[in-house]
């Protein structure tokens, strides 16, 4: 099919935390995604965060001091619908399409999951 690749995995990063608060687990693990990679999320072009559900979203907004015109730019899953078991599928394919559309280089998604995780990716433009 001679395809061309539109993004690279530099970095992941995975966490746990007390599930009384699951929905936080984004933050710790875009630290260690971010730590693995040798960048601050500052150097992140386009961030996506899965909101599982909006108080959940603003919590890993506030902990990681995240940029709002960089962030869930086009919607988070409030907007685009949260796919269970593939909103981390739709999340990557979705910042691998933003990289390129936008000429950008790189980009930071991540997700919690029930029961006291949390899921980052970072990706740069091939």
């Amino acid at each position: 099919y001679n395809l061309t690749p539109l993004a690279r995995l530099v970095a992941y990063g995975i966490s746990g935390c007390d599930p009384k608060v699951m929905g936080i687990g984004p933050a710790p693990a875009s630290r260690a995604a971010l730590k693995s990679a040798g960048k601050s999320i500052e150097d992140m072009d386009i961030v996506e965060v899965n909101e599982a559900f909006a108080p959940q979203y603003l919590a890993v907004k506030k902990e990681l001091g995240l940029n709002n015109d960089i962030t869930n730019m086009n919607g988070g899953a409030i907007a685009l619908g949260h796919p269970l078991a593939a909103s981390g599928t739709r999340i990557t394919g979705h910042l691998a399409h933003e990289l390129q559309r936008q000429n950008k280089k790189l980009a930071l998604g991540s997700a919690c999951i029930g029961g006291g995780q949390g899921i980052t990716v970072i990706l740069e433009k091939c």
